[in-house]
């Protein structure tokens, strides 16, 4: 088998110098979230941020469901790589970062795709449910523990082909530990057990940022 290369602060810092260029409210993004301390690790990685928009033009994306806007990155990444005539519907319960993520959309003028929704998750997804809502493409980062109940709720809202996304299925590197066996440890590591199982999709485990799975409604 070949062997992978070890992704190292070096190689990483050239794969980005000799990748797309961010646009300049994704880097403000950025360097808000650099100064929140501990938190700024709620925010996808740069290179997770590119491969989303790449994919989304490559299959035509136009309507996105997101679970967890955090401070916006992962949402204007997203509604950058979108048509004009297209949106994405991002649920997440924080008022704080709601008008963060809210003013960083209107400087980038890019508010008019973006429909944000201050609710807790499932509350939203009754909502869509009623609405009899579909979308193309799904992306998960929110709360770990209801990572199942997003994923199923997902599968609903798809159309046969579509996408589902889900952000930290690597947890750190954790997952192949034997020796951590936390609460947010384990609940990953079930679901990733889950999904592997799940003959409803297609999927692929990414190394991109914290891991990404791939799904393909089949």
């Amino acid at each position: 088998m070949p062997k992978n290369l070890d992704l190292t602060e070096k190689l990483e810092k050239y794969i980005l110098e000799h990748s797309e260029d961010l646009h300049p409210v994704q880097k403000e993004i950025i360097e808000h979230n650099n100064n929140l301390g501990d938190i700024k690790k709620m925010q996808i990685s740069i290179s997770q941020a590119q491969f989303l928009q790449l994919l989304i033009k490559i299959t035509g994306v136009k309507k996105i469901l997101e679970f967890g806007t955090f401070t916006g990155f992962s949402t204007l990444s997203m509604a950058l790589a979108l048509p004009n005539d297209s949106k994405i519907i991002t649920i997440d319960k924080s008022i704080k970062t709601y008008d963060v993520a809210e003013n960083f959309f209107k400087k980038a003028n890019i508010n008019q795709k973006i429909h944000q929704m201050l609710m807790e998750a499932l509350d939203a997804i009754n909502i869509l449910e009623k609405d009899k809502y579909i979308c193309d493409l799904v992306f998960i980062d929110a709360d770990k523990e209801n990572y199942k109940t997003y994923y199923e709720k997902s599968l609903n809202f798809l159309q046969s082909t579509g996408l589902i996304i889900i952000d930290n299925v690597l947890w750190h590197g954790e997952v192949i530990d034997i020796k951590k066996n936390d609460h947010l440890t384990s609940i990953i590591r079930e679901f990733n057990a889950f999904v592997k199982e799940d003959k409803r999709t297609e999927k692929i485990i990414l190394p991109l940022g914290d891991g990404l799975t791939i799904c393909r409604k089949l």
